[in-house]
């Protein structure tokens, strides 16, 4: 009888721990849930404060100091060229000379191949660095002066960059925190709750993109140098206890 009523008394401590664990959980995930997770939005457009720009320009000739020679020509061309322009000399940077050999390849009558000696390509290039955004995009357009010197001159689309990012990047952020500051409030002020503490805050990767452009963005950020004018933009996410 004994056995009986402490076998009895032990499941029902069972029980009733095992509904108190139980209420606990409930109460648990119940905290958990009490939560409201809104996204904020910060964004900035702007104006590119820096642009690099570059080209290359070469000979060939069958002998490697004739085709030198005049590759060194030709550099103090562009050099006083751009000098007319009003670059300043410590603004151009010349990359080292890239010789390639050049061949030509036939096929004969019985099928075999050979291939001959053409002679030597040189290549070098010309890159420019400055914040005088406007007179280097119009170097860029006019750059065909040089060609008419009779230099094989090829040159690339500028870049544009934005040295003050940092800054727009913080008041990004700060719109962005606001923005969902006010939606969180907003949804507890709807649900008839008020916001608790912040739990958590996650931010995104910046993005910036040309201005009314289709550009995707991406999961690493995107960092658009084709335009000057650019547009950028930031999310940040917020989580928020509900009282």
């Amino acid at each position: 009888m004994n056995r009986n009523i402490i076998a009895v008394a032990v499941a029902s401590l069972g029980f009733i721990g095992g509904l108190a664990f139980l209420g606990n959980a409930i109460k648990n995930r119940n905290q958990g849930e009490n939560t409201i997770s809104v996204t904020g939005l910060g964004t900035k457009q702007f104006t590119s404060d820096l642009i690099t720009w570059s080209g290359n320009f070469s000979r060939s000739s069958m002998d490697l100091k004739s085709a030198y020679d005049e590759l060194s020509a030709d550099r103090k061309t562009i050099e006083n060229y751009l000098l007319s322009k009003g670059i300043p000399k410590n603004e151009m940077v010349f990359s080292a000379v890239d010789i390639q050999k050049q061949y030509s390849y036939t096929t004969q009558a019985n099928g075999s191949s050979s291939q001959y000696f053409t002679g030597y390509q040189l290549t070098q290039t010309v890159s420019i660095e400055s914040k005088d955004v406007p007179k280097i995009e119009n170097l860029s357009r006019n750059i065909t002066e040089i060609i008419n010197q009779g230099i094989e001159f090829t040159s690339s689309s500028p870049n544009y960059f934005y040295t003050k990012l940092s800054e727009v990047k913080q008041q990004m952020i700060a719109d962005a925190t606001k923005d969902a500051r006010e939606r969180a409030e907003k949804i507890a002020e709807n649900s008839g709750s008020s916001l608790g503490h912040l739990k958590k805050a996650t931010m995104g990767v910046i993005q910036i993109t040309a201005p009314n452009s289709n550009e995707d963005y991406s999961y690493g950020g995107t960092f658009n140098t084709t335009s000057k004018e650019k547009d950028a933009s930031i999310t940040i996410r917020l989580e928020y206890q509900v009282d």
